[in-house]
């Protein structure tokens, strides 16, 4: 099985990137959905008790932690460290179960690939990218989402020239959906013959 590391900055069009490598025919780990669903689980108590007040309605509210968190390093540090270790937990579950399914490619959706050096586990790195105005004017467009919020998760992100520099291969997203699809297709055919040849 070939594991692949999907990535990119936000608002490139990764998590459309992720469902068409699913539809192509991938197992797809999402890591952010993977963070939703354990803080409604086995990250609540931890969690809660780092981080007084976030715990709401019997689940970590991401809003009240965001406020406490983004642009304080050592908080950010600190839940990194409750967090990851239950992600990695998750993570490796997958990949078990993908083999168990034969599947001859896994994509993991790491946002943070590059910035957690998740790059060296994987055997190839897929970066999601597209033009900063259309970054910008897709972000924006987020409900609840201001200018000093994109530039703050924006600068926390490295930047979108080093990780194409660094990408085994490019899916460019500014150039619309059916290009996409055929770059997540062309990326597959590549990766599965590799596959079919290690088996």
């Amino acid at each position: 099985m070939v594991i692949l590391g999907l990535t990119g900055s936000i608002g490139m069009g990764k998590s459309t990137t992720s469902k068409l490598f699913a539809e192509a025919g991938a197992a797809v780990y999402d890591a952010d959905a993977a963070v939703h669903a354990l803080y409604a689980g086995k990250a609540i108590d931890p969690v809660g008790s780092a981080f007084p007040g976030t715990v709401k309605d019997g689940r970590i509210d991401r809003e009240a932690l965001g406020k406490i968190v983004l642009g304080n390093k050592a908080k950010m540090m600190l839940l990194e460290s409750l967090v990851h270790p239950l992600v990695q937990e998750v993570e490796l579950q997958f990949l078990e179960q993908a083999r168990l399914e034969r599947r001859k490619v896994a994509v993991l959706d790491i946002p943070l690939l590059f910035e957690v050096g998740k790059e060296k586990s994987v055997d190839a790195v897929v970066v999601v990218s597209a033009p900063y105005e259309i970054q910008r004017e897709r972000v924006l467009e987020r409900p609840g989402m201001t200018e000093e919020k994109f530039k703050a998760i924006y600068s926390k992100q490295l930047a979108d020239a080093e990780k194409r520099k660094r990408a085994h291969f490019i899916v460019d997203t500014g150039r619309g959906i059916e290009a996409a699809r055929r770059s997540v297709n062309s990326i597959m055919r590549a990766v599965s013959s590799i596959a079919s040849r290690t088996v």
